[in-house]
């Protein structure tokens, strides 16, 4: 009888390794294959300002926009790559990308333009924060080139989305700003919520709330894209 049990002892032992070993391989194939393969788009994400400019601030934390944008830009360029997306950044860090000649915004600006011209993407995506002297102004808003079609249409689609996740109700908006009107590739600016109101600076403030932006960013990107 004592053979016997050391036996089913050694048994189960074995049984446990094997069962043990299924698991780990089981779990090794599914993270590798978690990230759907390439799709073949590109998207440039922007996230605004960085650096020596560090945009608005937050009126109850003092955050800098620069800081929330980048948030909000690595979170998505996750989603992006995780879907298949080929993702280029024009900053990772918080730093500026002028390089000292001339003014400072426009040698910035320059640099951001190379990045997007040499990328040829599908879609450039610019991060940025709002402000505005009236505290209850809130939402998250998309802005197009004035004369670009497909940029219209593209943050018409995008506002929609960001109205539906993000509880807003704006309309896109053509806008004079240089970053979504230096390519040639379709581009969108999308000002992600207003660092004055103190309830949305609250959660623009919170990592949870910069994945749910960059996830319902990721929405309208899939939407237009594909």
């Amino acid at each position: 009888m004592k053979i016997i049990s050391i036996k089913k002892k050694t048994v189960i032992a074995v049984i446990a390794v094997v069962l043990a070993a299924v698991a780990i391989i089981i779990f090794s194939v599914a993270s590798s294959s978690s990230a759907a393969a390439p799709n073949g788009l590109t998207v440039v994400i922007d996230p605004g300002h960085g650096g020596a400019d560090g945009g608005v601030v937050g009126t109850t934390t003092g955050v800098k926009e620069s800081e929330v944008n980048l948030g909000i830009a690595k979170s998505l360029r996750h989603f992006l790559t995780e879907s298949g997306y080929t993702v280029i950044m024009t900053r990772q860090s918080d730093k500026d990308l002028s390089d000292g000649s001339g003014s400072f915004k426009q040698s910035d600006m320059r640099a951001r333009k190379k990045i997007i011209d040499e990328a040829h993407a599908d879609l450039v995506v610019s991060i940025h924060q709002n402000s505005y002297p009236r505290k209850e102004i809130k939402g998250a808003q998309v802005f197009y080139a004035q004369n670009s079609e497909t940029g219209k249409s593209y943050a018409e689609i995008m506002q929609r989305v960001l109205n539906g996740t993000l509880n807003s109700d704006r309309t896109a908006k053509s806008g004079d700003y240089y970053i979504i009107q230096c390519s040639d590739a379709p581009s969108i600016l999308i000002e992600c919520g207003f660092l004055s109101n103190p309830s949305e600076e609250s959660m623009l403030v919170s990592t949870t709330y910069q994945q749910k932006v960059a996830y319902a960013i990721l929405t309208g990107v899939r939407t237009i894209l594909e």
